[in-house]
């Protein structure tokens, strides 16, 4: 019987009808999204805190630059990692690589209270180790599927819901643990969870086969065809794929300029302008509140995590006893922090907090839009993306509302915590529109041999987003001042909403050029 996915023979068991090893790359990009976004939730915090609070004292301008250089550098090496994996090392030998350096920068971090070079040395790390990781095992997901199997979205789409359950515990622990016990253990406790997710992915990585080997070792143990690497150049149809690649990387620049604002200007809006200090009953309900959310998503992953269990557990002992001991660790820490907070008589909300909105809703929500793109509602490619810029927009709105009645120039409001809320909601349902998807339209849409490379041009755009969100939200103060709050917000309702217009105008030129892929 012929092999239904890529990989080993265990990789043709199934979780959730996915093969057993995209589960394995599920937990470890979870951890490596706990360490980035556990750092990153308290960045800009850190930075602008008063030396007082063990903080850098830096303004918002300031923190918010470094914020977006850091941010756009971090999505501007995988296009350099892509193409050493391509031609070189090979997916899995990269994500391994990149893993590691990326641990050495937490510990690095976590050490900023001895000397400033130790902040800005795990900066760099952070930076190079994440281009060697992240387009990497993005590629490694989609070999694991045949070509034409419908599943592959669904997969993409699983896949990130990993991506955003350890960006969930990140910023819940990390967060809360930076803000209310001290930042380097915040910067530290990110780093552990990276070496827990390398060393389970290491010990488990022979359930691969042969995907993600390096181009020698791929060349050692597959059969060479003398006339397909004897063929140059590309085909037409190869061509037009490419072009739609690059449209849909252009347009992501829109979304993620807008959507990360979330750990910068959006994080500056929680800590100054929102009401977060609860008493008496708004307490306690908070609290029971954050306890459920902070469970469920830990049960459900607990779940998963057996369900892997059960597949592999007497064939990859070592990698599920790291990641069995990564799970205890965390849930270890869970406890501690939900009965610390019960014990106290007021509670005030981390300005990090509402960052983990984002992952929570994508956490409760993929599972439904994983099965409408596997359904006969599925829309094309070019309308998802229109979808999820005009949502992203409409985020906005509900913060440019919400910040109407602010006077220029204010320093400080209490705002309702209402419309944070919804706009992390309306920002979850347009991210799972355009991210997945398109890391899904690039595995299929990019020839084999330059899957890797159009992987780092994806994320090159996310580079240019990233960086030029944070220089627009360095702004935040002075449109403030002049303009208003409110109006600030506005500028990312308007561009990001043109910008789905847009797509909707391209979608009949995309399909032509998609050449049946859908």
């Amino acid at each position: 019987m012929a092999a239904q996915f890529g990989g080993s023979a265990l990789n043709q068991k199934t979780i959730l009808n996915h093969p057993v090893g995209l589960f394995v790359l599920f937990f470890t990009e979870m951890w490596e999204r706990f360490s980035y976004y556990g750092m990153r939730a308290i960045l800009v915090l850190f930075l602008t805190s008063s030396i007082m609070n063990d903080g850098w004292a830096w303004s918002n301008e300031d923190a918010l630059q470094l914020y977006g250089l850091y941010t756009g550098l971090v999505y501007l090496t995988p296009i350099l990692g892509g193409f050493l994996a391509d031609k070189y090392l090979g997916y899995r030998n990269a994500t391994v690589m990149g893993a590691l350096i990326m641990t050495l920068g937490h510990a690095s971090m976590a050490l900023e209270t001895f000397t400033n070079t130790f902040f800005y040395l795990g900066l760099v790390l952070l930076i190079i180790g994440n281009g060697f990781f992240k387009p990497n095992i993005s590629s490694i997901v989609g070999q694991l599927y045949k070509d034409g199997d419908k599943r592959k979205d669904g997969g993409y789409t699983i896949f990130y819901m990993g991506i955003n359950a350890g960006a969930f515990l990140g910023i819940l622990l990390c967060g809360y643990i930076g803000e209310k016990v001290g930042w380097h253990l915040g910067f530290g406790l990110a780093g552990i969870f990276m070496f827990f997710g390398m060393l389970q992915f290491w010990f488990a990585q022979k359930i691969f086969g042969n995907i993600g080997l390096s181009p020698k070792k791929l060349a050692e143990v597959q059969p060479t065809n003398k006339d397909l690497n004897a063929k140059s150049g590309f085909t037409n149809v190869e061509i037009d794929r490419l072009i739609v690649i690059v449209v849909f990387s252009i347009f992501t620049i829109f979304f993620w300029w807008a959507f990360e604002q979330a750990g910068g200007s959006m994080t500056i809006f929680a800590k100054d302008f929102t009401q977060r200090t609860l008493v008496g009953d708004a307490s306690n309900i908070f609290n029971l509140v954050n306890t459920i959310i902070t469970l469920v998503p830990m049960i459900v992953l607990t779940v998963v995590l057996y369900g892997l269990f059960s597949k592999m557990l007497s064939s990859f002992m070592l990698s599920n006893l790291f990641l069995g001991a990564s799970f205890a660790i965390i849930w270890g820490i869970v406890i501690w922090m939900i009965v610390r907070e019960f014990s106290e008589t007021a509670t005030e909300i981390p300005a990090s907090w509402f960052s983990v909105l984002n992952s929570l809703y994508i956490i409760l929500l993929a599972p439904l839009f994983s099965k409408i793109w596997s359904s006969k509602y599925n829309p094309s490619g070019p309308v998802k993306f229109a979808i999820g810029l005009i949502l992203l927009g409409a985020g906005f709105a509900f913060l440019a509302f919400g910040a109407w009645g602010i006077p220029l120039g204010a320093e400080q409001a209490s705002v309702s915590i209402v419309w944070l809320i919804l706009a992390y909601l309306f920002h979850t349902m347009g991210e799972l529109c355009i991210s997945p998807v398109g890391l899904s339209y690039v595995s299929k849409l990019a020839p084999i041999k330059l899957v890797g490379l159009m992987f780092g041009f994806w994320f090159v755009c996310s580079a240019v987003a990233n960086y030029l969100g944070g220089k627009t939200g360095s702004y935040i103060d002075k449109i403030s001042e002049a303009y208003g709050l409110s109006n600030f917000f506005l500028i990312f309702f308007v561009i990001p909403v043109l910008a789905g217009i847009l797509m909707i105008v391209l979608k009949p030129i995309l399909i032509k050029k998609m050449h049946g892929i859908d």
